[in-house]
């Protein structure tokens, strides 16, 4: 079976506590991804616990609406080491189902005020009815890259 994952690790020279505050508050979301892809927090509140819902404003130039929503359900809430959500879609009922691919970071302090993260993207639950429509991964191979050191000028600035 192929590879249905990938990640990416950099060195941020930050607490995982600022790190972790950061990836906890849905409004830096769209910041810290910068493809335009993610464009703004449906509600606002930090993230407090795993199976939280929170929802995000989407646009894709491939989606049928172009705009869409998101809704995602916090899978990993161990601060400061590690978040994951996964993705999922609400019906006009509130019904959630979900895609099969998950976002997770994971933060090792590497020294004082030094943290390493690791973002990663796994795809290995997409049924094979929603990769008919959709390749994966569904983003150039640096995007991980980019969207690390996009947290990292965040919480460094």
């Amino acid at each position: 079976m192929a590879n249905e994952g990938v990640s990416a690790t950099t060195v941020i020279n930050a607490s995982a506590e600022a790190i972790f505050a950061l990836l906890a508050d849905p409004e830096k979301h769209a910041e810290i991804d910068g493809t335009g892809w993610v464009r703004e927090a449906r509600d606002s509140e930090p993230l407090t616990g795993a199976d939280q819902i929170f929802r995000m404003s989407m646009y894709h130039p491939n989606h049928p609406d172009g705009t869409y929503e998101m809704a995602n359900l916090v899978q990993v809430f161990e601060p400061p080491n590690a978040i994951s959500w996964k993705p999922g879609m609400e019906d006009r009922d509130g019904n959630l189902t979900f895609g099969g691919w998950t976002w997770r970071y994971d933060l090792t302090p590497s020294g004082p005020l030094r943290t390493t993260v690791r973002l990663s993207y796994d795809w290995s639950a997409v049924p094979d009815s929603v990769r008919e429509h959709i390749a994966f991964p569904p983003f150039s191979p640096d995007h991980l890259h980019n969207s690390l050191l996009h947290l990292a000028e965040m919480v460094t600035s």
